[in-house]
This record gives structure tokens, C-alpha cells and sequence, in this order.
């Protein structure tokens, strides 16, 4: 039986390969193909069974996470079987129809003051380990760099110019700028990095002085805001690490005054910044603020007013 289940990790680990060799990241997907494989496993399965793949989706807690799980294993089952036929394909609509877009936190200034106040007291005292979650949550807030980009830094991607950065969603290295304060805050951190041992060159290291997992990072932020009150807690809704990106986006677009035209040179300008491959994409970011709802009535009434006269 162990043998037959081989064949179905090794088929996981073909796909996964696939993918990573035509350059998607397929991280996420990695993840959970593999945990679909071991589960097979469990039931001495080689192929994949729909009703096994429906099984493993529903331990999801989430009913949005467990229509992604599910998806990853029928595109999956959708590929192989055009070399094997004995894969099924599992059903679509099992959990409902496609779930609609989870709204973005976006967080306040307080907010993001009492996540960085949480940050700096963790554990343990006197390590590098607060100082690098401040510098990292701090450093994505201010940039709205994906976090992954962030985990992927290198010394050398430090510039006098901005941050360079390599391993982006889109396999397409950009340029990132940073503020002054931003700056400072960051050559701080790599001040009291350089005092460390480490052989690993990336920026943000873990207590084991190597590069920081994503795993570990999304756990931590959890944690931090569940303690500072602004997550239910498990199985429930709440902030999300990218959401820091979203608030990074719709902050940018509060502070731009004028006219449509200063808008979509605004928004040009923005999607750049962000790495993203069409200006769509970044509209995607944007949620409805106070702020941004008073500008646009306060633009509606200037072109009625216009029109009026």
C-alpha cells in the first residue's frame, strides 16, 4: 500500500515542479497539494478520489477557504488525468458558489501604532526578534510591499535610491523608494542586525539567525492582533497581513487632491509602485474610506455645479 502512495506524491511533486519551473511561485498551491497528497496517503489512495479531495477541503474551518482548497486540487486532478484517467475530477459548487471578495481591513493609524507598540514586546527580551517583526510590519505599511518581497530581501537590495526588489509576483524587478523616516527605521534595524552572527544575507532574520518562514510571520501577526483586539479570533474574519498593502493603497489615494486627470496619473504612478502588471490590478486594492467618499461627493457636486452654470 505505502508504495501505491508514492505514486500520488510523486505525481503532486511533478505539478508543483511544472509550475515553479515556468515561473509561478506556487507557494500556496505547494502547500496544499502536498497536505491533499499526505491525506491521500492516509487512505492508501495513488490517485486522486473526489470524494477523499471533498473530504480534506470541508476540515477547512472557512467556507472561502475551503472553495480555494478544493479549486487547487481539481485544477490538479484537471491536469494528471490527461495521463492517467483513473484521477477524478472533484466537483465544483461543492461549498457553494464562488465566494465573494473578503473585505480588506483597513487599518487605522492607531491601529497600526498599537500593532507595532505589540510587536516591539514580544519575546524574548533583549533579542533582535522584536525589533525585526517592528521593522518588517513597520517597513510593509510604509511600502505596501507584498510580503513575501519583504521576507526576500537582501543586504545588497538595500540602495541609496530605494529597495530593490527581485522575487516579485510578476518575475519583474522594480525600484522602490522609501521616505526618509522609512530609511531611518531600516538602517536602524540592520544597525543592530550587523551585531548578530548570522551567515544568512537576508535582511529579516528569525531567532535561529536565517531567513524568516512566511509561516512563522503570518502565526506571529495573528497573534499580535488578536492581542491588541481587532480579530475574533480563529475560524473568524479578520486582519490579514496583506490588508497592510491595501491600507497602503488607499491611504496613498486619500492624500491625492485635483483633478480625474491627477487621479489616473495618481493611480499610473501607484500600480508601479506596488509591482503590479496592469493599473486594474490596483483598483482591485481600493476600498471605500470616509475620506475617499467625501472627495467623491464633494467632486460630484463641483461637476454639477459646473454643468448647472
Amino acid at each position: 500500500m505505502a508504495g501505491r502512495c508514492v505514486v500520488l506524491n510523486a505525481t503532486v511533486e511533478r505539478h508543483i515542479a511544472l509550475h515553479l519551473a515556468t515561473g509561478h511561485q506556487f507557494r500556496r498551491q505547494s502547500c496544499l497539494l502536498r497536505s491533499f497528497a499526505r491525506y491521500a496517503e492516509g487512505k492508501s489512495e495513488d490517485v486522486v478520489c473526489a470524494a477523499t479531495a471533498v473530504e480534506w477541503a470541508a476540515l477547512s474551518p472557512t467556507v472561502a477557504t475551503r472553495h480555494g482548497r478544493l479549486a487547487v486540487v481539481r485544477r490538479f486532478a484537471l491536469l494528471v488525468r490527461a495521463e492517467d484517467p483513473r484521477h477524478e475530477i472533484p466537483p465544483a459548487g461543492v461549498f457553494g458558489g464562488r465566494p465573494r471578495r473578503r473585505t480588506p481591513h483597513i487599518f487605522s493609524t492607531k491601529e497600526i501604532q498599537a500593532l507595532l507598540k505589540a510587536a516591539a514586546a514580544l519575546g524574548p527580551r533583549k533579542s533582535l526578534r522584536p525589533r525585526t517583526y517592528v521593522t518588517l510590519l513597520g517597513l510593509i505599511a510604509a511600502t505596501g510591499l507584498r510580503i513575501s518581497e519583504a521576507l526576500a530581501l537582501r543586504l545588497g537590495d538595500i540602495t541609496a535610491t530605494g529597495l530593490v526588489i527581485r522575487e516579485t509576483k510578476f518575475r519583474k524587478c522594480r525600484l522602490v523608494p522609501l521616505h526618509p523616516t522609512t530609511r531611518a527605521a531600516l538602517l536602524a534595524y540592520l544597525r543592530a542586525r550587523a551585531k548578530q552572527a548570522a551567515a544568512d544575507d537576508a535582511v529579516f532574520l528569525s531567532e535561529w539567525r536565517s531567513r524568516m518562514s512566511y509561516s512563522t510571520v503570518i502565526t506571529t501577526f495573528l497573534t499580535l492582533v488578536r492581542h491588541i483586539g481587532i480579530h475574533s479570533g480563529p475560524g473568524r474574519p479578520g486582519p490579514r497581513i496583506h490588508d497592510l498593502r491595501h491600507t497602503f493603497a488607499v491611504r496613498s489615494l486619500e492624500l491625492c487632491a485635483g483633478e480625474r486627470e491627477d487621479v489616473s496619473r495618481h493611480m499610473l504612478a501607484l500600480s508601479t509602485y506596488l509591482g503590479h502588471a496592469h493599473v486594474a490590478d490596483t483598483y482591485w486594492y481600493l476600498q471605500a474610506t470616509p475620506k475617499l467618499l467625501a472627495d467623491i461627493a464633494a467632486q460630484g457636486e463641483s461637476l454639477a455645479k459646473r454643468g448647472a452654470s
